[in-house]
């Protein structure tokens, strides 16, 4: 294996993939690459996380 470049399907911007993270991904059994840079996964994730009412409690 070796590093990959993706594009960000949200942002554009470039990002690698690195040999350790496709191995993490091959051992958990992820048959897909990302398609989000770590950033925007991250603002996703956080979005997902938020409660209708902006309150998480």
């Amino acid at each position: 294996m070796a590093d990959k470049t993706i594009t960000c399907k949200d942002c554009g911007a470039e990002f690698i993939f690195s040999e350790n993270e496709q191995a993490f991904y091959k051992e958990k059994g992820f048959e897909n690459e990302p398609q989000r840079c770590p950033t925007c996964r991250r603002e996703r994730k956080q979005q997902k996380n938020r409660r209708p009412n902006g309150n998480r409690y």
